[in-house]
């Protein structure tokens, strides 16, 4: 037939097929949230609750019997200096931990960032310490850092005698000690977050700096650390948040002392709720922990975030 309609000069109409443009998904309904929810309600919300309710007795963990106290638990954590102590101890750890370990993770990010042939194995080597363990590195180090250990017996080796010390038995170092393990331990996770920042910013960028005179300080002053405010924001989110409720390292190494020279709110809250059974003086520590955590974090965040809008 269409041989017909082109002799007459008739050229017949294609038909045309348009496309059907993907109708655009709606929202998903609300209600299917309801099972993670219910779920996290109540194996989270719900114990939360509840177990925040027993910093206003004097249950002893023990007895099915709990006597309301009010806010006695927490005049006590007032009056109590092991409690006074053990915030200062865990902010010391907190901002030590903070500024050494972050400081020593961007060195590493700009050491492992050049050309240097061996930047890939460094970087597996330097990260390695952050897989392990907090139990397993702080029981390795407690026996290098043992009166007899491998740390004083490298020092008399080599003739350094005057070096060995009583690591974590001196109430003067034992605090030291701690947070240099904790350094070593979590500076290469620092450096991955510092890495990553760094090779997001693009080579135009040095380039540019590069032909406007500056120099290797200035490019990093005024183009790097600018650029890196996003992984510095995290990293000093997770060094604070780590450093205030930190227990294992401590706990393995110390427990505490000696003395009360390395005692921390996680520590002191184990010992009252698990050696003293003190349940509800605990909970009002872990209570007070939570919201002094929560109270910094949240400020730090929000300070770093004013400071990422004004560089961009």
């Amino acid at each position: 037939m269409n041989q017909h309609l082109h002799l007459a000069g008739v050229v017949p109409r294609r038909r045309r097929h348009t496309a059907r443009r993907p109708r655009p998904l709606g929202r998903p309904p609300g209600w299917f949230v309801l099972p993670a929810l219910a779920l996290y309600v109540f194996v989270v919300l719900v114990p939360s609750v509840q177990g925040a309710g027993l910093a206003f007795t004097d249950w002893d963990g023990l007895s099915p019997v709990k006597h309301f106290v009010g806010l006695d638990n927490f005049r006590e954590m007032l009056k109590d200096p092991a409690a006074r102590g053990a915030l200062r101890q865990t902010l010391i750890i907190a901002a030590a931990v903070t500024v050494v370990q972050n400081g020593i993770g961007l060195l590493l990010a700009l050491g492992v960032h050049s050309r240097i042939r061996s930047r890939f194995v460094l970087r597996v080597l330097l990260f390695a310490p952050a897989v392990m363990t907090p139990v397993v590195t702080a029981a390795l180090w407690k026996y290098m850092l043992a009166p007899e250990g491998a740390l004083n017996g490298l020092f008399g080796a080599v003739g350094l005698d005057g070096l060995r010390q009583n690591w974590l038995g001196d109430p003067d170092l034992a605090l030291a000690s701690v947070i240099g393990v904790i350094v070593w331990q979590f500076s290469g996770y620092s450096m991955v977050i510092f890495l990553a920042g760094l090779q997001g910013i693009p080579d135009e960028v040095y380039e540019a700096a590069a032909v406007d005179g500056a120099g290797a300080w200035r490019r990093f002053r005024s183009v790097v650390l600018p650029l890196l405010a996003p992984a510095m924001t995290i990293n000093l989110m997770l060094s604070v948040i780590g450093g205030l409720k930190l227990f294992d390292q401590v706990w393995v190494m110390t427990s505490g002392g000696p003395g009360t020279a390395t005692e921390t709110l996680s520590t002191l809250l184990y010992k009252n709720a698990f050696q003293f059974n003190e349940y509800g003086y605990s909970v009002a520590i872990a209570i007070v922990l939570t919201v002094f955590v929560a109270v910094i974090s949240s400020g730090q965040y929000g300070l770093l975030r004013r400071q990422e809008r004004a560089v961009r």
